[in-house]
């Protein structure tokens, strides 16, 4: 069973940070892709920022590149999700996600809980 444990929303003023957690699994966290979605009220849910333990690299969408960033600690098996300059377009329920085959389009087969963010003007 692949589990998925987030960790780190809440509200945040324009121009803030804030870094989401994820936990999971030693296979989990070492194979496949690890990453992040986001689902604003009415919206449906966009991947933003994708790690695939095949290559190594991170892939971003165009709204979060260059303001959001993922990091991992081996040790604990959790993958962050630093978010900076925020904008109150940021605001959404993030959600971590995880896909056995990697980071390819509409990847994603196992999401966590969800952790709500919210950029206030």
């Amino acid at each position: 069973e692949v589990q998925l444990v987030e960790s780190g929303g809440g509200l945040v003023q324009v121009g803030g940070s804030l870094r989401l957690s994820c936990v999971t699994s030693d296979f989990t966290f070492t194979h496949g892709a690890i990453g992040w979605f986001r689902q604003a009220p009415g919206d449906k849910r966009v991947d933003i920022a994708c790690f695939d333990s095949a290559d190594g690299r991170t892939y971003y969408h165009p709204t979060v590149k260059g303001r959001f960033s993922i990091s991992r600690d081996n040790a604990t098996n959790t993958v962050y999700l630093q978010m900076t300059s925020l904008k109150p377009e940021d605001t959404a329920v993030y959600t971590c996600g995880a896909d056995i085959e990697g980071c390819y389009t509409n990847w994603g087969t196992h999401w966590g809980q969800g952790t709500q963010v919210t950029v206030s003007s």
